[in-house]
């Protein structure tokens, strides 16, 4: 069996806190959109989580790295499962999670082009059922976070909303919202 392994670095400063989140949070959920872990090691000074092996890697790989071009229906059926992968967070769970950090390089092709949410190292999930936010002081990718969430550290499932936007609009331009075009007024929300 191929598999991917995962190492948090102790160097990056909040790391094996990430690495705590991924975990709980995973061992929590199951959805065919959803990486899967296998396995998980730990002890003071390494972690590392063993991963579903996906073959085609990141979306973002897949929209600018590679020679493969995605066609306009594979670019739809991928963010279906993104949008599958997100409901499920929200509302299949009995407390809404959070993912966070939505974004093509969290988002990873397995074989046969099935995308598979990953990255659950920012997840917030919402303990209480009545919550609907929460606040936060780690800050997801710039470009890709919700306005409320950057400036606020307000994290909702509407951020999330957000970020699908964001990636749904960069999916089918093939332009990242950082892109060098967008300065000034211009930004790909506009």
């Amino acid at each position: 069996m191929e598999v991917a392994v995962k190492v948090f670095d102790p160097q990056y400063e909040g790391a094996f806190k990430s690495f705590a989140i991924e975990c709980d949070v995973m061992k929590r959920i199951r959805h065919r959109n959803l990486i899967k872990i296998i396995s998980s090691y730990s002890n003071d000074d390494f972690k590392a989580l063993v991963l579903e092996y996906m073959p085609h890697g990141s979306l973002e790989k897949c929209l600018y790295l590679s020679n493969y071009i995605l066609d306009i229906f594979q670019r739809l059926d991928i963010m279906i499962d993104v949008a599958s992968a997100l409901e499920y967070l929200h509302f299949g769970y009995s407390a809404p999670i959070i993912h966070c950090d939505l974004k093509p390089s969290n988002v990873l092709l397995d074989d046969n082009m099935v995308a598979h949410l990953s990255d659950f190292g920012m997840a917030k999930p919402l303990l209480e059922e009545d919550q609907s936010l929460t606040q936060t002081q780690t800050l997801a990718t710039i470009g890709y976070m919700a306005p409320e969430y950057g400036s606020e550290g307000r994290v909702s499932t509407n951020g999330d909303v957000y970020s699908f936007g964001i990636m749904l609009m960069e999916i089918f331009t093939r332009k990242k919202p950082t892109d060098e075009i967008f300065s000034g007024e211009m930004t790909l929300k506009r």
